[in-house]
């Protein structure tokens, strides 16, 4: 009897040393670099429980010049000013050190590399220095080619996309708005984060770049919160996720994240509805111009069988107020008495617009993606991994 007890009190022991000696965590970045910063914080603050492995004593932060900011960068970007000291690697490493530190469900690594890494079942197994291992469900690697040999991972370089109206991939970005070959109207498509026959591995290609590092973030949360692979990310969720944090997916340079119509033209801008203007190396929105019916008529019957009935029987060239709310009714199955109350109320002091509420003044694009988004969003409709509208 004392034989048996003395064995089981062993098993107990050994059992307790190695739970111990391993970390289990949701999500691990592995890196310190621009992306893996963003990466890590993003995903813990959507939720899940996250782990940055640095194998450093700190994050290596790059200077940021040129993209069109939002999200965690223009955060950083705030944090930084508000030191009034010129930029370096260790006075942006304090601000990220004492940001991460309080930042729930996140946990930093320092000083540790990993010697082996392997994917065993389900889980991708880290090997560190000091004899712990981590175990994760996702792996993000930004950009880390050392990383990948070890994993047997060949990795393409996915690069940032230039706007162009002519497809509809831009529909599918999660990112947007960083300078690269001379211009910031570009954007980065979340499944451009995979990686064919890879399951729950996030590949960042650019590691200087926290936007991505933030889209790539939010999209290894869906999947560890969710339970689920990362070929099953729902994409309209993660945009919506990355939009709630205030990152740009269209790289509309005239238009603030502060601006209290932001979110609202950001969701109608990525369905194309209300397309930029791409001049000047910019991507710009201009809020105070005139909607007209050809612009917008195409891409609204794309994703709504009842508006091609509703723009057939429209015979005037610009959108007015009036005839706005009257296709929002028809197309979206409001009551139009009701709609037209609700509208006027909000007018000023719920959407902020600045002009009178007339029923016969011809809308701008601001009041246009305000008032679609509110009563008739395209972005609700399902599109496919290459933007096509799925119904």
């Amino acid at each position: 009897m004392k034989k048996q007890l003395f064995f089981f009190l062993l098993l107990v022991f050994v059992f307790n040393t190695l739970k111990a000696q391993t970390i289990q965590t949701d999500v691990l970045v592995v890196g310190n670099c621009n992306a893996a910063f963003a990466a890590g914080l993003q995903s813990a603050v959507s939720g899940v429980k996250t782990t940055v492995l640095l194998q450093a004593g700190g994050f290596d932060i790059n200077p940021i010049t040129g993209d069109v900011n939002s999200g965690l960068q223009a955060e950083f970007l705030k944090k930084m000013k508000g030191l009034d000291t010129d930029f370096t690697k260790q006075t942006a490493n304090d601000v990220l050190k004492k940001w991460t530190d309080s930042t729930k469900n996140l946990t930093i690594i320092r000083d540790l590399l990993w010697i082996k890494a392997e994917k065993v079942g389900n889980n991708w197994n880290f090997k560190l220095s000091d004899g712990k291992t981590i175990k994760t469900k996702i792996l993000i690697n930004p950009a880390d080619q050392k990383l990948n040999g070890a994993l047997k991972i060949t990795a393409p370089k996915n690069n940032w996309i230039n706007l162009d109206y002519g497809t509809t991939t831009y529909r599918t970005s999660v990112a947007s708005g960083k300078f690269t070959t001379k211009t910031t109207g570009n954007f980065f498509s979340m499944f451009d984060l995979f990686i064919p026959l890879q399951e729950n591995f996030i590949w960042i290609s650019d590691s200087q770049s926290m936007l991505i590092g933030q889209a790539a973030g939010a999209t290894a949360a869906y999947a560890a919160f969710f339970k689920t692979k990362t070929s099953l990310t729902n994409l309209k969720t993660v945009q919506g996720e990355l939009i709630n944090y205030k990152l740009n997916l269209i790289p509309f340079d005239d238009i603030n994240p502060s601006d209290t119509n932001w979110k609202a033209i950001q969701m109608v801008g990525l369905t194309g509805v209300l397309k930029g203007e791409i001049k000047d190396n910019k991507v710009i929105f201009s809020p105070d111009t005139q909607v007209s019916a050809d612009e917008i008529k195409q891409t609204i019957k794309d994703y709504f069988y009842k508006a091609q009935i509703w723009f057939d029987d429209y015979k005037n060239s610009m959108m007015t107020l009036s005839s706005t709310l009257d296709m929002i009714c028809y197309v979206g199955n409001k009551s139009p008495e009701n709609t037209r109350k609700e509208v006027e109320k909000k007018w000023k002091t719920g959407y902020n617009f600045k002009s009178d509420f007339d029923l016969n003044k011809v809308i701008n694009r601001r009041e246009f993606a305000a008032l679609l988004q509110d009563y008739m969003p395209p972005f609700n409709v399902n599109i496919d991994n290459k933007g096509k509208v799925v119904r």
